[in-house]
């Protein structure tokens, strides 16, 4: 647990079309290309892509915060986490039932098609990001 000598992260989670959250934050978990990588305080610079998968903020205040997001980019540098993804959902933003009936419309729409596999992905993600929060 980070004492308060320990800086804190300034996390900005946004996605195309508005900020989805920000604050301050003991630690960011993220699923990139390469798999998944924390961030705490004073994280070397990294610029990295990340897959549809799920966000997890600890706060400064000891809370989790969990979002859904589709592929994007995390940049770290000087203490600031920038998640920039298409599209971003706080886990209490999202209905668990709607997310599982958008998954079994993506499996019955086809397994060799991109899109439908990346909706796959997507309403997976969905579905992780509200049971990880519950």
């Amino acid at each position: 647990m980070a004492d308060s000598t320990d800086k804190a992260l300034q996390v900005e989670l946004v996605a195309a079309d508005r900020l989805v959250w920000s604050g301050q934050a003991t630690m960011v978990i993220a699923r990139t290309t390469e798999g998944d990588v924390g961030i705490l305080p004073n994280h070397a610079p990294m610029l990295s892509s990340i897959i549809e998968g799920v966000v997890d903020v600890q706060t400064a205040e000891g809370e989790t915060w969990i979002a859904a997001v589709d592929a994007g980019f995390i940049s770290v540098a000087d203490n600031r986490v920038s998640i920039l993804a298409e599209r971003a959902e706080m886990s209490h933003e999202i209905d668990l039932e709607k997310a599982r009936q958008e998954l079994e419309r993506a499996k019955a729409s086809g397994e060799n098609d991109d899109e439908a596999q990346e909706a796959v992905r997507r309403a997976e993600a969905r579905i992780r990001a509200v049971e990880r929060a519950s």
